[in-house]
């Protein structure tokens, strides 16, 4: 099939790429780099099955010949990252959705919304199961990102109704692997470059929160399960392995005994969920998935490809 993916140079994009490139597929990568990271598709210049375009969805994009399959993976997906783009996540999520839909109608392409599980909010179900409405706060710190996504998902089912697209859904829960920008805020990432370099793991709050780790290789498999589906409403993909984030630090700092790091607190950041466990369910009837890779094997993965070049020489 010929693919276009959005975000195709941030983490999950570019896992997304190497695997459909494996299964075969022409592959169409689009990035506007504000937060995608060329060196994540370094490997993939040679690679003639792949074809990179510079350029920022919120405009409409003008595609050649026929697509089969359109995922929707851009927006900024870090807290710093939407905090710091905040006009521009709410765009991507909006304008960007619209255009790429508008593409998926022309070209009779399947279309797929990387949604989030922070649709949920700070929720007061746990696990969160599909149907649950969640819990947002819509003016918050985190709404740029929250409302945006709940808006795609809503765009994804109007277009799905009305004007006849393919379309899915999937809500993303916490994901971690090789790729991840270092300084992007999320807690395991933060935790393995503080730790390499004997710096403080920063825990907010008392670290109680919960935190459900899903393993980067699982969570794309799901998504290209979702996509080959024929399943139309939204389906959760993350590891229901649910763990708080003070014992995610204390296992990174097992995995590396030579660190020097210690623990310290601070205060919680505004509109930060309590809990977060995905009901998944919906994933292992109708996409027969579930993931893998247990937390221990993929915090290693993940140490080992930071080692390198995170420690301070």
């Amino acid at each position: 099939m010929r693919i276009l993916i959005s975000g195709a140079a941030g983490f999950l994009g570019s896992y997304l790429t190497d695997l459909l490139l494996a299964q075969g597929h022409e592959v169409i990568g689009v990035d506007n780099f504000i937060t995608g990271n060329r060196e994540n598709i370094a490997h993939l210049r040679a690679n003639a099955s792949y074809k990179f375009i510079e350029a920022d969805v919120i405009e409409p994009l003008k595609i050649e010949s026929g697509l089969d399959r359109i995922y929707h993976m851009a927006s900024p997906a870090s807290p710093i990252g939407y905090v710091k783009h905040q006009v521009a996540t709410m765009k991507v999520n909006s304008q960007g959705t619209w255009n790429l839909l508008e593409l998926a109608k022309t070209k009779n392409a399947r279309f797929l919304m990387a949604s989030t599980s922070e649709c949920y909010g700070d929720p007061a179900v746990n696990p969160q199961p599909e149907n649950y409405w969640g819990n947002v706060n819509p003016i918050g710190m985190r709404s740029m990102y929250d409302e945006a996504k709940r808006f795609s998902e809503a765009c994804t089912m109007a277009y799905h109704r009305e004007r006849k697209v393919d379309t899915r859904i999937i809500r993303i829960f916490n994901t971690y692997g090789p790729r991840m920008d270092p300084y992007d805020g999320r807690a395991v990432i933060s935790f393995i470059r503080q730790a390499l370099n004997n710096e403080s793991l920063t825990v907010f709050g008392d670290g109680k929160q919960t935190r459900s780790l899903c393993y980067v290789t699982d969570l794309v498999r799901g998504i290209n399960l979702t996509m080959e589906s024929n399943f139309i409403e939204p389906i959760n993909l993350g590891n229901p392995d649910e763990v708080s984030i003070l014992q995610i630090a204390k296992d990174i700092l097992a995995l590396i005994p030579q660190s020097k790091s210690k623990i310290t607190h601070h205060p919680m950041p505004p509109d930060d969920p309590r809990v977060r466990k995905p009901d998944i369910t919906r994933a292992k009837e109708i996409l027969g998935w579930s993931p893998t890779v247990p937390r221990a094997e993929g915090l290693k993965k993940m140490i080992e490809f930071y080692h390198d070049h995170l420690v301070k020489k």
